[in-house]
């Protein structure tokens, strides 16, 4: 990969987020419903990522780059349609809820300006895609398959994280969600997708390609996001002001995000 070649990606890669972040705001305005927003950013980077994966940036062999490719689409179809799920069944993500209340009468143009920001924000993570996908070793080897088996195990956490609060909604048992993966830690879905996201550095730190390197960003760029900013924050918020002291106890004893034995739990 080149210098120029690597401007034309982070380039292809800020209009096409751009533009799907204002596919976005309008979905938002039109429907009133904010939780369509993740649904349209998921499918956004996952067709962003595959077409960055798939068009000519670098020198990666095209068995690597639709195994990348592949990725890309496994995961913005997973991620995607359970986020679409859960929308249906909501009127507001309580995240951007809380944000458009505090805004009051600006929030129209304050939403569109954050969506923007993610769109910024959502550059690293798709170059993690590209790099990955044009590392230029000539055929597939370890780092690949280890690569994808790093995917695999958080697509599948992720997935049956998901799928144990989604029974446990349906259970009808209210209260805090402190069972299976949820015992653990507070945000075993986060967790496993961030761990999903460091299985494109896996691939692209290849000898001799040093544009690999800035795949680390993608994890750094996911972890920093769901850990400071829009994941854990708002969510633990929105937890407390729901379930109180109840999610305090919960807090307490559980890890914020690796999985670890509850504290106090009998060995």
């Amino acid at each position: 990969m080149t210098i120029a070649s690597f401007i034309a990606a982070v380039i292809f890669m800020a209009v096409a987020m751009s533009a799907f972040m204002a596919l976005a705001t309008l979905v938002e305005r039109r429907t009133g419903n904010s939780g369509w927003i993740d649904v349209v950013w998921t499918f956004g980077l996952g067709l962003t990522g595959i077409a960055g994966a798939l068009l000519p940036f670098g020198a990666g062999p095209m068995s690597r780059r639709f195994v990348v490719a592949g990725l890309a689409f496994a995961w913005a179809l997973r991620l995607g349609v359970h986020i679409a799920r859960r929308t249906t069944g909501i009127t507001e993500d309580p995240r951007y809820a809380k944000l458009k209340r505090d805004w009051g009468s600006a929030a129209p143009q304050q939403l569109a300006r954050l969506l923007q920001m993610q769109a910024v924000v959502s550059i690293p993570l798709g170059l993690g895609i590209v790099l990955a996908a044009h590392s230029p070793a000539p055929a597939l080897g370890w780092r690949d398959f280890t690569g994808v088996a790093v995917f695999a195990a958080g697509l599948a956490g992720g997935a049956i994280a998901d799928g144990q609060l989604r029974t446990f909604a349906r259970s009808g048992a209210g209260g805090v969600c402190d069972s299976g993966l949820w015992r653990w830690s507070r945000h075993p879905n986060y967790f496993f997708e961030c761990l999903l996201w460091c299985s494109y550095p896996v691939i692209a730190l290849a000898t001799g390609y040093p544009w690999g390197w800035l795949a680390l960003l993608a994890p750094a760029c996911i972890t920093l996001l769901l850990t400071r900013i829009s994941g854990i924050p708002p969510l633990e918020e929105h937890m407390l002001a729901k379930h109180g002291d109840a999610y305090r106890d919960y807090q307490r004893r559980t890890s914020a995000l690796i999985p670890l034995p509850p504290k106090g739990a009998t060995p």
